[in-house]
């Protein structure tokens, strides 16, 4: 029988709290990773798909505090060039300017 997750307003268990308190902690990394891969589908990408993906993006480089004009930009541009150089940069410690 499987459980379900705790309504809102119920308490989660240690370990729940334990996954959930990891998940933040590694959050910066995780969704570095899921840029690189977004990185190289977007080589590949056409149309709505490419969309698609550029949305992904944005919202992975929202949760990494970039500033929106940046974001912006670099979905506009369209050009996934861009956010690989965005990503080495972010990999090697910098980039949130």
């Amino acid at each position: 029988m499987a459980k379900k997750a705790p309504a809102s307003g119920q308490t989660r268990t240690r370990y729940q709290q334990g996954i959930i308190r990891r998940y933040y902690e590694h959050r910066d990394t995780l969704m570095l990773q899921k840029l690189g891969e977004l990185v190289g589908d977007l080589y590949l990408a056409e149309g709505k798909a490419r969309v698609r993906l550029w949305e992904r993006v944005a919202t992975a480089l929202k949760n990494l505090s970039i500033p929106a004009e940046r974001i912006q930009h670099l979905v506009e541009s369209d050009n996934p060039t861009y956010l690989a150089n965005l990503l080495q940069e972010l990999q090697s410690g910098g980039g949130k300017t």
